[in-house]
């Protein structure tokens, strides 16, 4: 990094397979076996799929019904997230032995800031792997890793050597690892954007790196300015312990599709008493209010309306819910119903950093 810029080190923990894997450990006979942790059948959806599972294709967020075509003999597990919670504050009081400075992402996966450490351990990357054997010693599931100068390259190492592994990308490594990484591995192109760079011959790290500032303004709004710095190596986010909610959502899959308004209004009721009672348990209030609908040939649309104050109470979600329901007709028969309240008073303004850098190579990894 330049000079006057912090150098860190980070690492990003993430668990294998979470929630099949704890399914197993709790039910030794699972073990080996494909499993999904969700619904079977046209109606259930897989939340997590076992690595052996994951070869027949099977995937999260994939209906029961073609799961068990892809692997006829996957077994479907009710979730338990009670345990799954259980397990992770387990896993997290490992990270706390070595940092403080652990941000959780969600049950399995957190970064650590270890560049000043409670071991004194110079080495992130042993720091990784101490914590790795640990975790599979204390709690009996395998964890994978990456460590690197930040946040964004070290969620991307992550996923190299899964399962059960780590890779570390050196500082003088950073610029070469990222022009030669497929613009689909980078953390923030979603499907949608991906495409849209290869249309405009964008495949690589390199090529997106070939691209000006104004171009990428251009071409990909305020995402622009992101893709730019990220190629150079340049992602100052800190990890920080207390990650701020940016939004609180509920829903609610149904057993048989619906396809009227009316007929949505009382499971619309019960999804608003859930945001508003989570709203009030966590103390925040939002403005956005988000209708999500998912219909029966699985498409998405949502719906949004601004309110100028911030809100949390139940029937002023549900009246401005059933708004965002009558804005416009439905598309077909639907399978799902979500509502979330975004742009809550808990957030703050970020800070843009546009300093430029160069990566510094003598720095213990």
């Amino acid at each position: 990094m330049s000079e006057d810029l912090p150098i860190r080190k980070i690492i990003h923990v993430d668990m294998d397979a979470f929630y099949a894997s704890v399914e197993q450990l709790d039910n030794p006979d699972l073990k080996g076996k494909p499993i999904a942790v969700g619904g079977g059948g046209k109606r259930g959806v897989v939340s997590a799929a076992s690595y052996e599972a994951r070869k027949f294709g099977v995937k999260s967020a994939m209906a029961g019904n073609l799961a068990s075509k892809l692997c006829p003999e996957i077994i479907f597990v009710r979730p338990n997230f009670k345990r799954y919670t259980e397990i992770s504050k387990q896993i997290r009081a490992i990270f706390h032995d070595y940092t403080d400075l652990v941000e959780p992402l969600s049950l399995d996966e957190a970064y650590l800031d270890v560049t000043q450490n409670k071991k004194g351990n110079p080495s992130a990357s042993l720091i990784a792997k101490e914590i790795r054997d640990r975790i599979l010693n204390e709690v009996g599931l395998t964890a994978s890793a990456g460590i690197s100068i930040n946040k964004f390259i070290a969620k991307i190492a992550s996923d190299y050597n899964k399962p059960n592994g780590q890779k570390t990308v050196n500082p003088e490594e950073v610029l070469e690892f990222l022009e030669q990484l497929d613009i689909r591995k980078f953390y923030g192109v979603g499907k949608v954007t991906a495409e849209k760079m290869y249309q405009k011959g964008i495949f690589t790290g390199a090529d997106l790196k070939q691209k000006s500032l104004e171009y990428l303004d251009v071409n990909f709004g305020k995402s622009g300015r992101y893709y730019y710095y990220i190629v150079r190596g340049i992602h100052n986010s800190e990890v920080k312990p207390d990650r701020i909610r940016k939004s609180l959502a509920a829903e609610r899959t149904f057993s048989e599709n619906l396809s009227s308004e009316v007929f949505m209004l009382e499971k619309l009721e019960r999804i608003a008493e859930e945001v508003s009672r989570r709203l009030n348990k966590s103390n925040v209030a939002g403005k956005t209010v988000t209708l999500k609908i998912k219909y029966s040939d699985f498409t998405l649309q949502t719906r949004s309306k601004t309110l100028p104050y911030f809100i949390s109470d139940n029937k002023v979600i549900l009246d401005t819910a059933k708004d965002l329901l009558y804005q416009e007709k439905l598309n077909n028969s639907v399978r799902l119903l979500g509502i979330s309240l975004s742009n809550l008073n808990t957030e703050t303004k970020k800070k843009v950093e546009k300093k430029s850098v160069s990566v510094q190579l003598k720095f213990e990894f």
